[in-house]
């Protein structure tokens, strides 16, 4: 017969979960609270534990690469699409929420954005996409602008890759793109020879296809939300996140489908 544990006996759920002071994060800022306000709320703190895990696993497929353990990488990057494909199936979530409940409390989340999450900025940064003046803008506090300066000087996940390759015999000197084309399609059209990294070029396209998907989705989800209207930390909305689906971690390995 099962038996349930009480604090004082030790561990249990709660105590190793931290459930009491988890769900007591949520904030209502509405008077009287809005009703959509809690989900609102809930998704994004979900979001930002998802970045945290992402940014863990990202930063361990990286250093993997380094280490020359590339079955493991691409065993983690597995675990990077299985949640990236969950952060893109929680939109819908929100999308339960009409415009006319989100404007409810909408007025109350102004000055704040999501453009501010760190978390997410480390994510384009180890990732490839790094901004310098994203470190200075973004950080609220002294840690987190730290942070970001430190997801600047290090190395990226493509750094990790080209490393690899080279180490491999394929060379991939910075200042020779045509080098680096000719080994991309070494390694892309001798599959039997290199099969470990062409599977390793893929999990990371994978990556960027699914985190491209996941902007995609968040700026239809806005426009369905509040139109065209400026954002609340007073960016221009929906007409500044669609100038961002264009960005790629990894444009060499999009542009390498026209070079086979």
């Amino acid at each position: 017969m099962g038996r349930v544990t009480h604090g004082e006996e030790g561990l249990s759920y709660d105590s190793y979960l931290q459930v009491p002071g988890l769900l007591a994060l949520q904030r209502m800022r509405s008077d009287s609270p809005a009703h959509d306000e809690l989900l609102f709320i809930i998704v994004h703190q979900a979001y930002e534990l998802w970045f945290k895990e992402l940014l863990f696993e990202l930063t361990s497929v990286r250093d993997r690469m380094f280490d020359r353990q590339v079955a493991l990488a691409v065993h983690l990057l597995q675990r990077v699409h299985a949640v990236e494909r969950v952060m893109v199936e929680q939109v819908s979530v929100l999308e339960t929420m009409t415009p006319q409940d989100f404007l409810e409390f909408r007025i109350n989340l102004s000055p704040g954005s999501g453009f501010q999450s760190v978390q997410f900025r480390e994510i384009e940064f180890v990732s490839g996409l790094k901004d310098p003046g994203l470190a200075s803008e973004v950080g609220e506090s002294e840690d987190e602008r730290e942070r970001l300066a430190r997801r600047l000087e290090e190395p990226t996940l493509w750094d990790a890759f080209t490393d690899l390759l080279d180490a491999s015999g394929l060379p991939m000197p910075a200042d020779d793109e045509e080098v680096r084309r000719r080994s991309l399609v070494q390694m892309t059209t001798d599959r039997e020879k290199y099969a470990e990294l062409f599977a390793l070029s893929e999990g990371l396209l994978t990556h960027d296809e699914l985190f491209a998907l996941w902007r995609l989705r968040h700026v239809l989800m806005v426009e369905r939300q509040f139109g065209s209207k400026t954002g609340t930390g007073g960016s221009s909305g929906a007409t500044y996140l669609r100038t961002t689906l264009d960005r790629r971690f990894f444009p060499e390995l999009w542009e390498l489908r026209s070079h086979l």
